[in-house]
């Protein structure tokens, strides 16, 4: 007997596909055909990443926090599976267990106490989640077996994470009583403090250190480089701008939105129309959250190494920036509202590019369906890709039509995220060979 039915959650992934196109179900290179009685904990897999994503939604905003809370979620369920299941390389070393035990207890026990314990005040409705999740899977020693491994794996991503540095990450320092000429400072309209300033200093899941990848300085204000995205980002990522499509808007108010929030809808179209087994779904999941994370940390280190100022302040204070291609507008408003912390490089194109390289690693360039993308920031908008670069992008182009980044922050972000993806892709989670 299967351990689950196919869930409300896996049906409505399976819609979206519909609308998106044809679903491909051929797969190419490592991966393999799911087996029959894997198909329900697979389900499971994505139907746990959905929870997720809808418990850190509900949290107070604050990108890095989320990407690195999911890696951990989407780290334990790996382990628990693949504790079950082999065939991989562990994130943590994990402890067997036995082979017959049910890998959907295992994903579901792993995923639910690893939120609980990071969002305590949510424990009534994950609990909710785990009792109806668990009221498919048969009971019996092979359940019990399963419970046992998710917990094991939950409880060991707790204990590895605890001295990481997050908590002291976001402790704000004394901003500078006259901040340099292209310096970050606090941007209309809240003036909020830089949010989370130590976070290039947490401990990566997989890269060695926060500044690996770290890219060189930015450009001198004074160089026609400068000038060139000034004069972009001050035309069309204006509030009233009369260069910028409607659907340019909507582009940017689609992305304000996190981007593990968009990034893992295409994951899990992608575990379906793939049919991916559950182990490789787990490990899919994992990956990709895992490039995530590292790629926060590496953005933070360097956004609060250069400290580069926001378009908002470069545009109001363009008369002390010594380019006399640039003029200052001092009532000029992006968009959308300028995120508390430095422009260089950009956080969004740094996990988009960190995402791109894991799942072209997995599916190539192209993934054989239309994925498709919705956004709490644009309620009723649906945006169809065919390729990850599309994904990315759109993402660089977002951010710049919002008025809250320079391109080439933009699209150094990007570059670093891909770089962080090709080593998560590469050295962690590996077949085990023989």
């Amino acid at each position: 007997m299967r351990e689950q039915t196919g869930s409300r959650i896996v049906a409505a992934v399976m819609a979206a596909l519909a609308t998106g196109g044809a679903c491909a179900t051929d797969r190419s290179g490592p991966i393999q055909t799911i087996a029959s009685h894997e198909a329900a904990a697979a389900d499971v897999v994505v139907d746990w990443n959905v929870v997720a994503l809808r418990t850190t939604a509900a949290a107070p905003f604050d990108p890095p926090l989320e990407t690195r809370n999911l890696a951990m979620v989407q780290g334990a369920v790996f382990d628990a599976v693949n504790s079950i299941t082999g065939g991989f390389t562990p994130y943590l070393d994990t402890k067997p267990a036995p082979s017959d035990a049910s890998t959907s207890a295992a994903a579901i026990a792993a995923a639910h106490d690893v939120l609980a314990a990071l969002y305590p005040a949510q424990q009534a409705a994950l609990d909710d989640e785990y009792r109806a999740s668990l009221a498919d899977v048969p009971d019996g020693p092979a359940k019990d077996a399963g419970l046992d491994a998710g917990r094991r794996a939950a409880a060991h991503m707790l204990s590895r994470r605890a001295g990481d540095g997050a908590d002291e990450a976001g402790a704000t320092t004394e901003p500078e009583p006259q901040p340099a000429v292209g310096t970050w400072r606090p941007t209309p309209p809240g003036q909020k403090p830089p949010l989370d300033p130590g976070w290039g200093q947490v401990t990566p899941f997989v890269l060695e250190r926060g500044s690996q990848f770290r890219p060189g300085a930015p450009y001198q204000l004074t160089s026609e480089a400068y000038a060139r995205d000034f004069a972009e980002v001050k035309k069309v990522g204006s509030e009233t701008s009369t260069v910028r499509t409607e659907e340019q808007a909507t582009t940017a108010r689609f992305w304000a939105a996190t981007g593990p929030q968009g990034w893992n809808q295409p994951v899990q179209q992608l575990t379906i129309a793939k049919h991916l087994s559950v182990t490789e779904a787990a490990r899919l999941f994992a990956q990709v959250n895992l490039a995530g994370a590292d790629a926060a940390i590496a953005a933070w280190d360097t956004k609060f190494t250069f400290r580069q100022w926001r378009p908002v302040t470069g545009i109001h204070e363009a008369e002390a920036d010594g380019n006399p291609a640039t003029t200052a507008d001092p009532q000029w408003t992006p968009l959308l509202a300028t995120p508390p912390f430095p422009d260089y490089v950009c956080g969004h194109s740094t996990f988009a590019g960190a995402v791109e390289a894991v799942l072209e690693s997995y599916f190539g360039h192209r993934p054989g369906v239309t994925l498709t993308m919705t956004s709490a920031a644009a309620p009723g908008v649906t945006h169809r890709f065919t390729s990850f670069a599309a994904i990315s992008d759109e993402v660089v182009d977002a951010r710049v039509w919002a008025g809250a980044h320079w391109r080439t922050s933009c699209t150094a972000g990007r570059s670093v995220g891909l770089r962080v993806g090709r080593v998560v892709a590469a050295e962690t989670l590996r077949p085990v060979r023989g």
